[in-house]
């Protein structure tokens, strides 16, 4: 990372939204994330960037906040958790990420991965996340208007997908698009009742590992102007 990314990143951080910034990383730590690459990006990340003005004060706080359109912007720890499984197995060079969102979870991934290729079914709120990663000098990612149950079979295979959105299964498409020993990190459920998931492409198939209770917005159907 450049001198100018990194001035960037840290932009309106003085004394107390560092010292904010940096209590939060204690507990991500304390939660039991410990890939320092992960806890130093989140901590240099400015979250309020990609949060309304009206709430940029709780940007900080480990919790999901509303982003517009029925969407929030997802707790720290749990981007924090799905990037450190995505990445447990070592370095990335390609990863799909379906859901945009905000952009928060785009702008961590960028900065831990080679590319990053992201699909959000929603344009505007695409469009400004692209406006907000593009401010902030991170260019390594390319991004697609469309149904993230789709994934981008174009471009296909990846090193890692992560799904930002409680799907009700795991989409067959997204299996069939996962490159050898690739990892798909997915909330899966409905209602109460969604789990996080870690699927693992292995030579004979599939390995599942269920790791826990989590709560996400659904993962819909189709493209929305």
């Amino acid at each position: 990372m450049s001198r100018e990314q990194d001035d960037l990143l840290r932009r309106g951080v003085g004394f107390t939204s560092q010292r904010t910034r940096e209590r939060l990383i204690q507990r991500l730590y304390e939660e039991g994330i410990s890939n320092t690459d992960v806890l130093d990006v989140i901590c240099k990340t400015p979250r309020h960037l990609f949060v309304d003005e009206a709430l940029a004060h709780r940007a900080y706080e480990d919790t999901a906040l509303p982003i517009g359109n029925n969407q929030t912007i997802s707790q720290p720890y749990m981007v924090a958790r799905m990037s450190e499984l995505l990445l447990a197995a070592g370095p990335l060079d390609k990863v799909l990420e379906i859901g945009t969102g905000s952009g928060y979870q785009t702008a961590i991934l960028a900065q831990l991965v080679e590319r990053v290729f992201s699909v959000e079914r929603i344009k505007g709120l695409q469009d400004r996340a692209k406006e907000r990663l593009l401010e902030l000098n991170l260019r390594n990612m390319v991004f697609r208007w469309g149904d993230g149950w789709e994934g981008w079979p174009a471009l296909a295979p990846y090193n890692g997908i992560i799904v930002t959105a409680v799907a009700t299964d795991v989409p067959q498409a997204l299996l069939d698009q996962l490159a050898p020993g690739g990892r798909l990190v997915i909330p899966v459920g409905s209602g109460e009742v969604q789990q996080l998931m870690l699927i693992i492409r292995e030579d004979k198939g599939f390995s599942r590992h269920v790791l826990g209770a989590v709560r996400f917005v659904p993962l819909l159907n189709g493209p929305l102007a």
